[in-house]
């Protein structure tokens, strides 16, 4: 239910943010159109990470478990960006440990499943450009 919560916070946010006039096939296809990492991010995980992926959403104080601060992925990893790992994490195939169940919304799922007819190849794109991202704002 939280995974479902916290997916449908994120197009409500960004749906509110479209002009008055966006139809719902406009909005969708605005979502899912964009494919920098920065405004993927935005979109989809800065409700639970925040706008600067430091864990402090709008919805962060609402889940049982805090979000992770995102820019310390290396330093808590050695100094190593995982790259491969963290898109295992986005898309799903490893699940998020400690949340008792998985709060995380499944972005695999969702972009697959959101009737715009997204093939496997499209959906790794884009989760490939926000973890391109991710990489990119990593603390020294």
């Amino acid at each position: 239910m939280a995974r479902l919560a916290c997916a449908l916070c994120a197009l409500v946010a960004f749906a509110v943010s479209m002009p008055a006039t966006a139809s719902a096939q406009q909005t969708a296809e605005a979502i899912l159109a964009g494919s920098d990492g920065a405004s993927l991010f935005r979109t989809y995980c800065a409700s639970c990470h925040g706008k600067e992926a430091k864990g402090d959403g709008p919805l962060a104080d609402n889940l049982r478990v805090r979000p992770p601060d995102l820019t310390l992925l290396a330093k808590r990893n050695k100094g190593t960006f995982d790259a491969e790992k963290v898109h295992r994490v986005i898309d799903g195939r490893d699940p998020v440990k400690g949340h008792g169940g998985s709060d995380m919304p499944v972005w695999g799922d969702a972009l697959r499943n959101s009737g715009q007819g997204y093939s496997e190849e499209q959906v790794k794109a884009r989760i490939g450009a926000i973890v391109e991202h991710l990489k990119s704002i990593q603390a020294k």
